[in-house]
């Protein structure tokens, strides 16, 4: 199922994260996580992601294919900073800097505590390291490196442990989804 992309909603999430949470915490890693898991969670609670992103199975997890124009857009309009925290370091560790407030109009009360529950969980129980190898879970099995993780992939959240022959027959059932 395909939702319409609200890129103006997905980039106040985005600076509304940046300003909640302690900056010494918040690094890519777990900003792309918090908002993966705050779409994928609201798609399963409700039937509609908060933002309608797209989000695309990486090496590393699930990356929302919309964050780097987003975070360009709010730099650009002097809402965030960014910057490198260890250049030199093969692991680099980018830190982000809520310049300004984000429009919670855009949200019901609903998704801010949604969002709020998703970063108490990433921020305060999770490392970097930890949430990513808990985002390589039966959501992230039903695509290959490169392809879209579709929003139905959320109902696997809640199926536990599934076949390889499980994942071949959502993924066929999948493609023929409009």
């Amino acid at each position: 199922m395909n939702f319409e992309i609200d890129k103006q909603k997905f980039k106040e999430l985005v600076l509304y994260i940046c300003s909640r949470a302690d900056r010494s915490n918040l690094g890519s890693i777990k900003l792309r996580k918090i908002l993966w898991l705050s779409d994928f969670i609201s798609y399963l609670r409700t039937g509609k992601p908060i933002t309608g992103v797209t989000y695309i199975k990486q090496e590393f997890g699930p990356v929302p294919n919309h964050l780097p124009p987003a975070i360009d857009e709010l730099e650009s309009e002097g809402r965030l900073i960014t910057r490198e925290t260890r250049p030199f370091n093969v692991h680099k560790k980018w830190e982000y800097i809520a310049m300004a407030d984000p429009d919670l109009s855009l949200f019901t009360g609903v998704e801010i505590g949604l969002v709020n529950e998703i970063m108490e969980y990433v921020l305060e129980k999770h490392t970097a390291e930890s949430i990513s190898d808990f985002s390589h879970n039966t959501i992230w099995e039903l695509a290959e490196i490169g392809e879209e993780i579709p929003y139905e992939a959320a109902f696997a959240i809640e199926s536990g442990e599934i076949t390889g022959k499980e994942i071949e027959i959502a993924k066929e059932r999948l493609s023929r989804i409009p």
